[in-house]
C-alpha cells in the first residue's frame, strides 16, 4: 500500500539539495500503474505513459522497469526514451503538425506512429505504401476535459484529421495500400466522465470495417486527478468494464478481437510529484497577506497557465494557527499560486509544499527572469536521489555566442 513522504523527509530533501526542488515518489508511480494494470485484468489493453508530462530519464527507467509502455509527441522525446531503455516496438510516436522529416526518423528508428494530417498520410503513402504500418489520430468533434486550453477533440482543434473527411483518408488508404493498423482519438485532459471514452469507442466501432489491416484502438489518455480534498479523478474500474463491454461488441459483430491502447502521462506521474519552495519575504496590503516565495511560474506554470489548483502545505510549522496568504513567486511578471489561501501561520524561511505538481510542472519549466531551473529528486527504495542537477551560472550561457 503507498504510504506519501512525511514532512520530514520532504524537509531533509529540502535541507540537502536546496530549494526549490522537485521530488518524486516511485512508489506513488507504481500504485498509480497497479491500478490501471489491475483495472484492466482480462482486457487486452496496452498502456503507454505519455512522457510529455515528464521526460527526466530516470523516471522514464523506473516506469519502463514496471512494464509500461511510452508515447511521444516528439521525436526528441522518442531519442529520450530509446535512451531510458524502452524497446522500439514499445514507443508510441503520435505526431500534430511536424516536418515529415520526422516521421521518416520515427520510421528508421522503428517505433509505432500515429500520424494527424491527411497531407503527412499522403507523403507517408507515397514513401513507404504497404510497407510499413501506421495509425492515424482522429478530431471527433468531442468537447472534453477540464478546460478548453486542455481540450484536443473539439471541432476547432488542431490535432489529428477531422473525421468528416473520412473519404479522404480511404481514397490515401487505397491509393497507396496503406497499412493502417490503428485509430487514435485522445479528446482532452482531466476527464472525469467514463462516457467521454464511451463515445470516442462508438466512433471506433462505425469506422472499423473500413480499415482491414485495424489491430488496435487508442483512446488516448486525459484521466482526471483529484487535486482538492474530497475530489474524484476517473473511476478507472467502470471505465475497463466498459471498455471490456465494448471490446466483446466488436468481437461479436466483426468477428474480430481488438486490442486497446489507452496513453495516461498526469495519472501516473502527477500525484507522485511535490515541489519544495521557501518563504522568502512576507507583505501585507490593505487586503491580503503575501507569502512570497522562492520559485514563481519559471517552475509550476499550471496555475497561471491554466487556473489550475495545487494543494499548499506548510510543513515548517503545522501546528500553528490558521491565517489566510496570498502566494505568490518571486519573478517580475504576475505569478500568484493561490488566493487568500488558509495555512499554518507563515514565517520567512518555512518551507511549502505543492502537491500534485509531477505533471507538467518542471517538464513546462523555463530560465525566465535568468532563474535556475531547479533539482529533481527521485524517492525511490526509502532513498533520495538527485536525478538532475540544479542549473548554475554556467547553464545561463552553454550555448550562447558572445559577440564583440
Amino acid at each position: 500500500m503507498f504510504t506519501p513522504l512525511d514532512n520530514n523527509i520532504l524537509q531533509e530533501i529540502a535541507h540537502t539539495y536546496g530549494t526549490p526542488v522537485y521530488v518524486y515518489h516511485a512508489e506513488k508511480i507504481a500504485d498509480q500503474f497497479q491500478q490501471l494494470t489491475t483495472a484492466f485484468t482480462g482486457v487486452n489493453a496496452r498502456f503507454f505513459y505519455a512522457c510529455k508530462a515528464l521526460t527526466n530519464i530516470s523516471v522514464l527507467k523506473y516506469i519502463r522497469s514496471l512494464g509500461c509502455n511510452i508515447d511521444c509527441s516528439s521525436i526528441n522525446e522518442v531519442h529520450i526514451a530509446l535512451k531510458a531503455g524502452f524497446e522500439p516496438t514499445n514507443i508510441l510516436y503520435t505526431s500534430n503538425g511536424i516536418a515529415f522529416e520526422e516521421i521518416q526518423t520515427a520510421v528508421e528508428l522503428g517505433v509505432n506512429i500515429n500520424i494527424d494530417s491527411l497531407s503527412n498520410l499522403e507523403k507517408f503513402g507515397k514513401s513507404y505504401g504497404p510497407n510499413y504500418p501506421v495509425g492515424i489520430r482522429l478530431l471527433p468533434n468531442i468537447m472534453a476535459g477540464g478546460n478548453l486550453k486542455i481540450s484536443t477533440g473539439h471541432e476547432n482543434s488542431k490535432f489529428g484529421i477531422p473525421i468528416y473527411q473520412l473519404n479522404q483518408i480511404l481514397a490515401l488508404l487505397k491509393k497507396y495500400e496503406l497499412c493502417i493498423t490503428g485509430l487514435h482519438i485522445h479528446t482532452g485532459s482531466e476527464i472525469k466522465d467514463v462516457d467521454v471514452f464511451m463515445k470516442v469507442a462508438d466512433i471506433f466501432f462505425e469506422l472499423a470495417p473500413h480499415f482491414p489491416d485495424l489491430v488496435f484502438l487508442d483512446m488516448g489518455g486525459g484521466f482526471k486527478v483529484p487535486y482538492k480534498e474530497n475530489e474524484q479523478g476517473t473511476d478507472i474500474n467502470l471505465l475497463a468494464k466498459k471498455v471490456e463491454a465494448i471490446l466483446h461488441k466488436f468481437d461479436e459483430t466483426y468477428g474480430k478481437k481488438f486490442q486497446v491502447w489507452f496513453e495516461p502521462g498526469k495519472f501516473l506521474v502527477s500525484e507522485a510529484g511535490n515541489l519544495i519552495a521557501q518563504v522568502n519575504v512576507l507583505k501585507t496590503n490593505a487586503n491580503l497577506n503575501f507569502a512570497g516565495v522562492n520559485s514563481g511560474f519559471n517552475h509550476l506554470i499550471r496555475p497561471m497557465f491554466y487556473d489550475a489548483y495545487h494543494q499548499i502545505t506548510n510543513i515548517s510549522n503545522t501546528k500553528a494557527s490558521i491565517k489566510e496568504y496570498t502566494v505568490v513567486g518571486n519573478i517580475c511578471e504576475t505569478d500568484t499560486f493561490a488566493w487568500n489561501r488558509p495555512l499554518p501561520e507563515v514565517r520567512e524561511g518555512d518551507l511549502l509544499v505543492f502537491h500534485n505538481a509531477g505533471a507538467y510542472g518542471f517538464e513546462m519549466g523555463s530560465n525566465y527572469n535568468a532563474r535556475f531551473l531547479p533539482a529533481q529528486v527521485l524517492y525511490k527504495d526509502n532513498q533520495a536521489h538527485l536525478i538532475r542537477k540544479r542549473d548554475e551560472l554556467a547553464d545561463l550561457y552553454r550555448n550562447q555566442i558572445e559577440l564583440d
